[in-house]
């Protein structure tokens, strides 16, 4: 990969999707730089500025753009997808570990509910505990409990592999896409003591050197 020309990886300091990002360039020692923004829109260095506008009309992080290709995208479930049609053509590191329909199938139906359910409802409990205006504890209730079913679901599939994995065979995307979002447990005030299996896979995922230096790379990137 040293002929790669580095990707641009745009993130900001606290959101959970460029950290997912960060880690599938680093399994696939893809090269990439961090651009970092803030919130606001603030022309030059917010996320509703005009400048990042242009990059990514929604005005969120993470956006990748590509300079071997021309490429750029955004959304982390297309930018992970992106990067596994890209530089994992074979699969063998993100993709799924069979090749059956229903491989593929299992692999996406985890992958979408992360980014339609978990992360979503892990967003909203975060806003109403941390960040609305006005406290509204029946918000704040729903949210948790929405979270502690999705952390139930996962909790159920990370038995079959002994919290290994989220799908058999090894990590994959799948595994990056979640660990992002169950690491912020703690900040949302969701406790993991009853889901130990996910408990564990979290544990690991954590210990993974690429993991490790996704987190150092964002945290140590200039600030905007």
């Amino acid at each position: 990969m040293a002929s790669i020309q580095p990707l641009v990886l745009h993130a900001h300091a606290t959101g959970p999707n460029p950290y997912k990002i960060a880690a599938a360039l680093e399994f696939l020692s893809v090269p990439y730089t961090v651009k970092m923004w803030e919130f606001g829109d603030d022309p030059e260095k917010g996320v509703k500025g005009a400048k990042f506008l242009q990059l990514n009309e929604n005005g969120r992080v993470p956006a990748l753009e590509d300079p071997n290709t021309g490429v750029v995208s955004w959304e982390s479930g297309a930018c992970m997808n992106y990067i596994r049609r890209v530089y994992d053509k074979d699969e063998k590191v993100l993709g799924p570990r069979g090749k059956s329909e229903q491989d593929r199938v299992d692999f996406e139906k985890w992958e979408y509910f992360l980014l339609t359910t978990l992360g979503p409802m892990m967003g909203q409990n975060n806003w109403y505990r941390h960040y609305n205006a006005t406290k509204n504890e029946d918000a704040l209730n729903r949210y948790v409990e929405q979270c502690n079913r999705c952390y139930g679901v996962l909790e159920g599939q990370l038995k079959k592999t002994g919290g290994e994995s989220i799908l058999p065979g090894g990590v994959t995307a799948v595994d990056l896409h979640f660990e992002a979002w169950v690491r912020q447990h703690g900040f949302a005030q969701l406790s993991l003591d009853p889901f130990p299996s996910v408990e564990k896979w979290l544990a690991k995922m954590v210990s993974l050197p690429e993991i490790q230096r996704a987190y150092k790379k964002l945290k140590e990137a200039p600030a905007p």
